[in-house]
């Protein structure tokens, strides 16, 4: 069973690391295209950033309970993933093929390929963050669909 850490060195750092971990996870994903990262690394560092939150405040913590909520996003990465194929299916051109990506108001090759890969990357960062969410809670006694009811 996971406890609330009871330090507040660890509480403190951890209210200020988890916000940065979050913003640079979001720095990663997004310019993921020009250097090492994308959505892989950037949903690992979302969950991670969300664990943390589980293991330092607990299990009946506001962070836990976002994270409960989040592991009910389950599939909505698959979902964006497979619309990004399906919109280059759709104008055309091969799945994934994102110069065939119909998006109205994008108008150039360049842009249509620029947010087919980020939003590929968001796709699987979502489905990265929720499973390793998913995994600890699989492996904690913390059930992630009881809803609190304060």
């Amino acid at each position: 069973m996971i406890h609330a850490h009871d330090s507040a060195i660890v509480r403190t750092m951890s209210r200020l690391l988890i916000p940065l971990i979050q913003l640079f996870a979001l720095y990663v994903l997004c310019f993921g295209q020009y250097g090492p990262g994308g959505g892989f690394v950037g949903g690992v560092m979302l969950g991670t950033s969300l664990i943390l939150g589980i293991l330092v405040f607990g299990p009946e913590s506001p962070a836990c309970l976002v994270a409960k909520k989040v592991t009910h996003g389950d599939g909505i990465g698959l979902i964006i993933f497979a619309g990004v194929g399906g919109l280059c299916l759709i104008g055309g051109g091969e799945f994934m093929n994102y110069s065939n990506l119909e998006i109205p108001w994008v108008d150039t090759e360049s842009h249509r390929r620029y947010l087919g890969i980020l939003l590929t990357q968001i796709g699987v960062a979502v489905d990265i963050a929720v499973t390793a969410i998913s995994i600890v809670f699989s492996l904690s006694l913390i059930d992630a669909s009881e809803e609190s009811h304060d």
